[in-house]
């Protein structure tokens, strides 16, 4: 799944003085806190496409994604001098993006899954049924015929993810695309670390599903 959808790679460090370390970043920033009216600009340049996803996958929607990163950049070259150099300036600009995009999804009253209340398509509980939900031996299914038309999977899996109920793509998208770990995606959400875990198992079960639905034989997939 990772290769499917790409996540921010992270920036090379580079010791430098007032900085915990530096990325390819470091002299805009640097311009940007003295005052150059280039260097935001460049900054834009260099990461809107990666937040743009960034929030499109944790909000599902493109509009709302393109307003939280005008907000994002706003917000971070208004509050650069609070920038420290503890971490890459784009996993500074990131946290920014995550927040003000679970902002937005909040707004549509993201609540947690209710773990009784997941069921697909047939009315099996497939959160509880774990032959089902593993789908079988389907991912393995999946990865032999990735060969196939790759360029078809991975549309096919962008669309089952935001075919995801908002908790369940936030909490998948948090861990898997964007790398915090379950307590940090507690921290960000008010959830408890073991209720991310169980978040995450079933989004990805569900995903599963989703994924295999747009198969030639998902019913074959599904009931062997």
């Amino acid at each position: 799944m990772p290769s499917i959808l790409e996540s921010l790679a992270p920036d090379a460090r580079v010791p430098v003085e007032g900085f915990a370390y530096v990325d390819a970043s470091t002299p805009l920033v640097l311009r940007c806190r003295a005052g150059d009216r280039r260097a935001p600009a460049e900054l834009y340049r260099l990461y809107a496409k990666a937040m743009l996803n960034v929030s499109f996958r944790i909000t599902g929607s493109q509009e709302e994604a393109e307003d939280v990163l005008q907000e994002a950049f706003v917000s971070a070259f208004r509050d650069i001098g609070h920038y420290k150099g503890e971490s890459s300036f784009g996993a500074w600009l990131k946290r920014i993006v995550i927040n003000r995009s679970l902002n937005r999804v909040q707004q549509r009253r993201l609540t947690v899954v209710r773990l009784d209340d997941v069921t697909i398509g047939d009315g099996r509980d497939w959160a509880d049924d774990d032959e089902a939900a593993e789908g079988v031996g389907a991912w393995a299914w999946l990865r032999e015929h990735d060969g196939d038309d790759t360029d078809r999977r991975v549309q096919q899996v962008r669309r089952a993810l935001h075919l995801l109920p908002d908790g369940y793509r936030v909490v998948l998208t948090l861990y898997l695309l964007e790398g915090y770990d379950h307590a940090e995606i507690g921290e960000i959400l008010g959830i408890t670390e073991s209720t991310s875990k169980s978040q995450y198992s079933r989004a990805r079960k569900r995903l599963l599903e989703l994924v295999l639905a747009q198969q030639p034989h998902a019913d074959a997939l599904r009931h062997p």
